[in-house]
């Protein structure tokens, strides 16, 4: 119930609060030692992920790679054979993967990419480069269904080249799998398609060179344990749909190679959504429309005690469809005879839990109806949904709820980011917390969600940033210096200036933030731009930012300002020493009160103007002493 009024010119220290979705943030009393103690664990979790990372990159800096050759015209002509126009994002992590493959030091690069945007073509090219140099490829997929697509993709696209290509997992009978591992063994089989059955122990390789990892954070524990010894030695590449927030870009730029794919297919549509209650009309002509185009139908109902009663309803508003039911408690040879039913388009409409969320490709299923979407997270409808619209036709995608007034303010607030997160390549855009736990998790590992949720995702990466710039040896400054500055004057953005409330806090935080004069500069010019010439009262903030930065500089923590003179409160005593210096060669009128405090008078017709003038002193102190330096 306590309130703390923070000013608008320190909301840098105010940060939207991003934790794990479905978990509330606990609010701690002030003064108390409950934030202290979650901020330490937190810290202790950033070091021992920062640890591990860093030790993954020093052995793969001092490892030996294998040198991979760079592309020749054999392929060059397998390039010629895609029978798409390859983006300029995916050229680019195209590009990346063959560089790093090239360099003595094993590869690990992560190639994160909205759903359908070509991240499988950068590990088909990779595998071919692997290949024509001699060496084996394995490529490591979460679910079974997801192996078997990935093997006709790999298939069709090395036909007519001489690469041999298999698939391994539990679906295989035992005589099959017997042959394959025999065939990886024995060289044989240059490229192996599988599950978590390729990591076990039987499973032999002559000489792997490359493993393609799809959705890593899909694995268990024991199996990247694994995944992190042949890390050191082999190269790896690795996908993800999961969007990386940019804030966790930064913070592991240098120690992750990451590519990122954010331009869609040139043909490729958005989704069309809606949101819609239950009504057989709607759904009767959804099912109709995607059959009269020769098309297929996602049907999601995540409740599997009633789900044939759901299909049995399908099938009475459109008996000529060919229904298949599949969820996760069916056994495994079913699931897997309607999943492939469904890819081979023996099935038109499949009722199904969200076990199709990850990865399938079926181009022509484009209509998805999902039954209840208030009772999803945003993350998940948004993958759901990545599962239709992956050719050139037009996708729709009906998310079915009991009516606006019965569902809870939160799948309401989903729902509508989700209507203003339509257009291609929102996965990077949906800045909302579950996705953004989930890039943090996928790549940091699902251990940390705990951390992230105690202290927010921002604080929690600032504090991995630290940690890793300090294990990496670059100078952190301990304890920043936030300068505070007491003066009488207007210093704000009034409401006639922005008149909107979010833009105006927005505005303030944007500048509290910036940490160069020139930067300053150009948020006026965007500010004079949008909203016109700057009032007085703005004038003041900006000339305070200014002043502001001066004082970090110069290591002063504190200024108070009157009529007649304005007192500086320095860090240390050596940084009042260096101003002294300034002050007595400019002939201006100071005293230092103590070896941290001093006074200097300052004439003017108005505070801003006597400010504008000890800012002009303080700027040209910072170039004397970079001069003296210059001249030592």
């Amino acid at each position: 119930g306590d309130r703390l009024y923070v000013p608008v010119d320190k909301l840098q220290k105010v940060q939207k609060y991003l934790g794990v979705e479905g978990q509330e943030p606990r609010v701690d009393k002030l003064g108390g030692r409950s934030w202290e103690n979650a901020k330490r664990k937190a810290r202790e979790s950033a070091e021992r992920v920062a640890q591990e990372l860093l030790n993954l990159y020093a052995l793969r800096q001092v490892g030996d790679g294998f040198r991979y050759s760079m592309p020749d015209n054999f392929f060059r002509e397998f390039e010629a054979t895609f029978s798409y126009e390859e983006t300029p994002d995916q050229l680019n992590a195209i590009e990346d993967v063959i560089q790093d493959m090239a360099s003595p030091r094993p590869m690990d690069r992560l190639v994160c990419g909205d759903v359908g945007f070509g991240k499988t073509e950068v590990a088909i090219r990779a595998a071919f480069k692997a290949i024509m140099d001699g060496k084996q490829v394995a490529m490591l997929v979460p679910t079974t269904v997801l192996a078997e697509q990935h093997y006709q993709t790999f298939s069709e696209r090395f036909n007519g080249f001489p690469v041999r290509v298999a698939s391994l997992s539990r679906f295989k009978t035992s005589s099959q799998q017997k042959e394959v591992i025999s065939g990886l063994q024995k060289g044989n089989i240059d490229l192996v398609v599988g599950t978590h059955r390729l990591l076990q122990k039987d499973v032999q390789f002559r000489d792997l060179g490359l493993l393609i990892i799809d959705e890593e954070h899909r694995f268990g524990v024991k199996h990247k344990e694994k995944l992190k010894q042949m890390r050191v030695s082999v190269d790896v590449l690795t996908l993800t749909a999961t969007p990386i927030p940019r804030t966790l870009h930064m913070s592991l730029a240098g120690i992750r190679d990451l590519s990122t794919i954010e331009t869609a297919p040139q043909d490729r549509r958005a989704i069309e959504t809606y949101v819609c209650s239950y009504d057989e009309f709607t759904i009767r002509e959804a099912v109709y429309r995607e059959l009269k185009r020769n098309g297929q139908v996602f049907f999601v109902h995540n409740h599997v005690q009633s789900i044939h009663q759901m299909a049995a309803a399908l099938h009475k508003l459109v008996p000529e469809a060919r229904i298949g039911v599949a969820h996760g408690q069916m056994k495994e040879r079913e699931l897997e005879k309607v999943m492939l039913d469904f890819v081979h388009r023996q099935v038109d409409v499949l009722v199904c839990t969200t076990i199709i969320e990850s990865g399938l490709d079926i181009p022509a299923a484009n209509t998805i109806v999902i039954n209840r979407a208030d009772k999803f997270g945003l993350a998940q409808i948004y993958q759901l949904r990545g599962r239709v619209g992956r050719s050139s036709e037009q996708a729709f995608a009906y998310l079915i709820v009991p009516g606006e007034h019965l569902i809870s303010r939160d799948a309401q607030k989903r729902l509508r980011a989700l209507m203003d997160f339509s257009e291609l390549g929102a996965g990077f855009k949906i800045a909302l917390n579950d996705l953004q736990i989930r890039g943090g998790g996928a790549i940091l590992g699902a251990a940390q969600s705990g951390h992230i949720a105690a202290v927010g995702y921002e604080l929690y990466l600032e504090l991995l940033e630290k940690t890793i710039r300090e294990f990496k040896g670059e100078k952190v400054q301990t304890e920043a210096i936030d300068p505070e500055i007491n003066l009488s004057f207007p210093v704000f953005l009034p409401e006639t200036y922005i008149s909107d409330n979010d833009q105006r806090l927005l505005a303030y935080k944007r500048l509290a933030t910036i940490a160069e004069e020139a930067d300053i500069d150009e948020l006026v010019a965007e500010w004079q731009d949008r909203y016109g010439p700057l009032p007085d009262s703005a004038r003041n903030l900006i000339l305070l930012a200014k002043l502001r930065l001066l004082c970090k500089t110069h290591g002063i923590v504190r200024m108070d300002g009157d009529r007649e003179s304005f007192t500086l409160y320095f860090h240390r005593p050596e940084n009042l020493v260096l101003i002294s210096s300034h002050l007595a060669q400019k002939k201006c009128e100071f005293r230092p009160e103590t070896d941290r405090q001093l006074t200097i008078e300052i004439w003017g017709r108005g505070l801003p103007q006597r400010l504008m003038r000890l800012k002009r002193i303080l700027q040209e102190a910072v170039e004397h002493a970079s001069d003296s330096k210059s001249i030592q």
